[in-house]
């Protein structure tokens, strides 16, 4: 599988982050997940954030699934601003999508929500689940030239509910 370059990545996870836009203009949190061909050029599917059990990527991840062919999956990417929590990871896991990007970590969104009641994220990071599966999900990430872009519009959203 090719990699795709820092400038794709770095495209990506902005229009992920546009994406997580959209979902806030829909009333729903602020995530996006953007999946893309295995040429690096072809965005296949947009989701944004619907509720707190579908989130942006396991909902893409799914309708992915029901698409396109386990081995079609297995060589595209999965980008999203905010690392998958565990739900999603096994969605994309179980979806066959090989690769993921992001970010900013899981922990630093902790740090962003608190305690919040909406959003009560789980210490599970995705290289975790992906590490306990019998298939490779390559994982990249966080990609600290977005991560303060990423972290405001988190901290934004959260502050104000």
């Amino acid at each position: 599988m090719t990699q795709p370059s820092y400038k794709q990545m770095l495209t990506f996870l902005r229009l992920s982050n546009e994406v997580a836009k959209r979902a806030m203009s829909l009333g729903h949190h602020p995530f996006g997940a953007v999946l893309v061909a295995p040429d690096h050029e072809t965005v296949l599917l947009t989701q944004c954030n619907i509720d707190t059990v579908n989130h942006a990527e396991s909902t893409l991840a799914r309708i992915a699934a029901t698409n396109y062919t386990p081995e079609y999956l297995a060589d595209c990417t999965l980008y999203t601003a905010v690392e998958p929590c565990c739900m999603c990871s096994g969605t994309i896991y179980w979806a066959n999508i090989g690769r993921v990007v992001y970010a900013m970590s899981e922990e630093r969104l902790l740090a962003c929500t608190g305690n919040h009641g909406e959003n009560p994220t789980m210490s599970v990071s995705a290289e975790y689940v992906f590490s306990h599966g019998q298939k490779q999900i390559e994982l990249i990430g966080p990609v600290v030239e977005l991560e303060e872009e990423i972290v405001k519009l988190q901290q934004d959203f959260w502050h104000s509910r």
